[in-house]
């Protein structure tokens, strides 16, 4: 057992999706192409954004940092899991998990309040176009971000410190791809009240409160649409918010997917499945979103490969 872990494990094991040997080369292949993908995709954006002056503006900015959480969010769950089966070693150290469960809180709390501000930045824009360069300075730009990170930061360091206490005296092997919070916590012994009360009140906090406050943005971009007169700028004011709202859809839609999962099954394999398409697919469709419904990301991208291609 290591030095000072008085956990009473000194690793876990990961069960991930299966033991049959023959799926082993299938699902190594199949995350292998999701996380390349990803960090492509979302590495495209993000050079898109920093080498196109058109793209210089709040929205683009939360855009590129949203990009940024994305691969960041792939890489703390995908290579571990693809070491895992290309070594057949399900085993991960008790830091390395507790490492883990950090990233795992940090970067979907990351992705939750940057999509909140860039709703916030589309119902300035929408509903008050005159200020919206007053508004949305860089300033404040910079401070919602700043902001966003050490909420993120601190708030999964809370957990972290509240779960070094525990105890765990059970077989410590989990039915998933990847240390998730409330896995670890259903194999402790000893009492996990605060450490589940702290979950709940932190899913409405900085869940169920940022998604009234994207509705209620939305609630009031609609209103404002229907009083434009010129069919441009409502096609223009949709094709800004399509994008936006799409990845909100897919980003929310799947996170309860995932809870209402856990709820109704007791199948590791179904609940694996819909932390997938939270952990793996999301961040890997939310470039191809952006890029195929959104005419300025997509002419950016054209520029940036051309000239690229120029340089070869």
């Amino acid at each position: 057992m290591e030095a000072g872990n008085r956990t009473g494990v000194s690793e876990f094991i990961l069960l991930g999706f299966s033991e049959d040997p023959e799926l082993q080369p299938l699902i190594f292949g199949l995350f292998l192409s999701m996380y390349l993908v990803t960090v492509l995709g979302n590495l495209l954006i993000i050079l898109a954004i920093i080498f196109d002056s058109h793209l210089h503006t709040p929205m683009y900015f939360f855009l590129s940092n949203l990009s940024l959480v994305d691969i960041c969010f792939s890489t703390s769950i995908v290579p571990k899991m693809l070491l895992s089966i290309h070594t057949d070693n399900k085993a991960i150290s008790y830091m390395d998990c507790l490492t883990q469960v950090y990233f795992s809180m940090l970067f979907p709390i990351l992705d939750t309040l940057l999509l909140t501000s860039m709703a916030y930045d589309r119902f300035v824009a929408i509903c008050h176009p005159l200020q919206y360069t007053v508004i949305m300075n860089p300033h404040l730009c910079g401070w919602l971000v700043f902001i966003t990170w050490l909420i993120g930061v601190l708030t999964s360091l809370l957990h972290i410190c509240l779960m070094k206490h525990l105890t765990f005296c059970r077989d410590p092997e989990i039915p998933h791809f990847f240390c998730e919070l409330t896995h670890i916590l259903e194999l402790a012994c000893s009492d996990t009240f605060l450490n589940w009360t702290l979950i709940y009140f932190m899913t409405g906090v900085l869940g169920v409160f940022p998604l009234i406050g994207i509705l209620f943005s939305y609630s009031r971009i609609a209103a404002s649409i229907r009083k434009m007169s010129s069919s441009g700028g409502k096609q223009k004011a949709f094709s800004t918010c399509g994008s936006h709202l799409s990845v909100v859809s897919l980003f929310y839609g799947t996170g309860v997917g995932v809870h209402f999962t856990s709820a109704v099954t007791h199948s590791p394999q179904k609940v694996s499945v819909a932390s997938v398409m939270y952990s793996v697919v999301t961040p890997m469709l939310n470039p191809f979103i952006y890029s195929l419904r959104n005419k300025d990301v997509k002419g950016a991208l054209r520029r940036l490969l051309n000239r690229t291609t120029s340089c070869l």
